[in-house]
């Protein structure tokens, strides 16, 4: 078993424990069904960040405090230095770095996101509330939102409802990233 991802699953139920959630409200609140929820607070298989983020919007706790177990403490600002953010290996074919990680009450949460050439052969699609925006560094980003597909280069931007399902794949030979900004 990962201990990361144990780490994770156990800060999951600390925070329903402490709000006194049954694990349907939880469920209810991810969108997901109370047997796929119980699933990652087993900490036997990764939990997805939509999951994290549904969590942390409803119940008003910072996403990174899942990630970290840590609170952020910065009001005024916070300097994350290149390759210094908290990384976020929630799927083995995506690498997210919290970019923010240590600035309390944030309206919006930007990561970094790498996603190595055929390192998804098929797209997860998810949703979680609000909204996103996703703004291409380097190489080339296959995005698909419901039946859309749209292949963002480098410099392109999209700016979604994140509610509908979405994915994300490289979409071509050489390591792609990209900025996302979850509101």
């Amino acid at each position: 078993m990962n201990q990361d991802i144990k780490a994770v699953a156990d800060r999951l139920k600390g925070l329903r424990d402490i709000l006194d959630l049954s694990i349907e409200a939880a469920a209810t609140t991810c969108g997901i069904s109370a047997k796929e929820y119980m699933t990652y607070e087993s900490g036997e298989v990764d939990i997805p960040l939509s999951v994290m983020f549904c969590m942390a919007k409803k119940y008003n706790v910072d996403l990174n405090s899942f990630l970290t177990g840590d609170e952020p403490h910065k009001v005024s600002y916070f300097v994350t230095p290149k390759d210094k953010g908290v990384t976020v290996n929630r799927l083995a074919d995506y690498h997210f770095e919290s970019l923010a990680f240590g600035f309390a009450n944030r309206k919006a949460d930007p990561f970094l996101v790498t996603i190595n050439p055929g390192d998804i052969p098929e797209i997860h699609y998810t949703t979680h509330p609000g909204q996103e925006f996703n703004y291409v560094v380097k190489g080339k980003v296959r995005i698909v939102i419901g039946e859309q597909e749209i292949i963002l280069k480098e410099g392109d931007s999209l700016y979604f409802d994140s509610s509908k399902p979405h994915g994300m794949q490289n979409a071509d030979d050489q390591p792609c990233q990209f900025i996302t900004i979850i509101l």
